[in-house]
């Protein structure tokens, strides 16, 4: 009976979250294509928030932009004691990872371990080059990391470790700025 109990709970609350989750991607989704801030919103205790950030263009390698990213949603974030931020980035040729904050050697290693990973110029062996050689090796190492984060919130801040940051990974040689969604749920 416990065990049903507890399942039938979680499943519950499972419903509920997802249910709050379509109300805020229907409410939030024309403010967020206008690049607006979505208005919070609350179903019961737990609320949702969401933020698009705007990064400029930055060269190829991997950039430190934790202090971009709490800029932008420090206000909202301060009014979560408990949640999950899910950091998204928009594009198939960039990406996000968590890692190394202090020491910006790690992120020249970590670009030339991606380079000697995943070739490219003449030789490689891409079928899609039509946007350039370095565009097909952007997608896999896009994919090779991935396009979102989910960061626990605890008191009103990311609940990053001591030496952990955020990082948004270039991986084309000549990009445009990149545009990251930052959804803010829990109570």
């Amino acid at each position: 009976y416990l065990h049903f109990s507890m399942r039938s709970v979680l499943l519950s609350g499972i419903v509920r979250l997802l249910a709050s989750f379509l109300a805020v991607t229907v409410n939030c989704g024309a403010q967020v294509e206008r690049n607006q801030e979505c208005p919070e919103y609350s179903s019961g205790r737990m609320k949702f928030s969401q933020h698009e950030i705007r990064m400029p263009a930055m060269k190829r390698g991997c950039h430190l932009v934790t202090d971009k990213v709490l800029k932008e949603i420090g206000a909202s974030l301060a009014a979560y004691e408990v949640g999950l931020a899910n950091i998204f980035i928009q594009h198939t040729s960039a990406s996000l990872t968590i890692n190394e904050n202090a020491d910006p050697d790690v992120r020249k290693d970590m670009e030339t371990y991606l380079n000697l990973s995943v070739p490219e110029g003449p030789k490689a062996p891409w079928v899609h080059t039509d946007e350039g050689p370095d565009d097909m090796p952007a997608h896999v190492k896009s994919s090779m990391f991935g396009a979102s984060l989910t960061v626990p919130i605890s008191h009103g801040r990311l609940a990053l470790g001591t030496w952990q940051g955020i990082w948004l990974c270039e991986h084309r040689d000549r990009a445009s700025g990149r545009n990251i969604i930052v959804t803010l749920q829990g109570e």
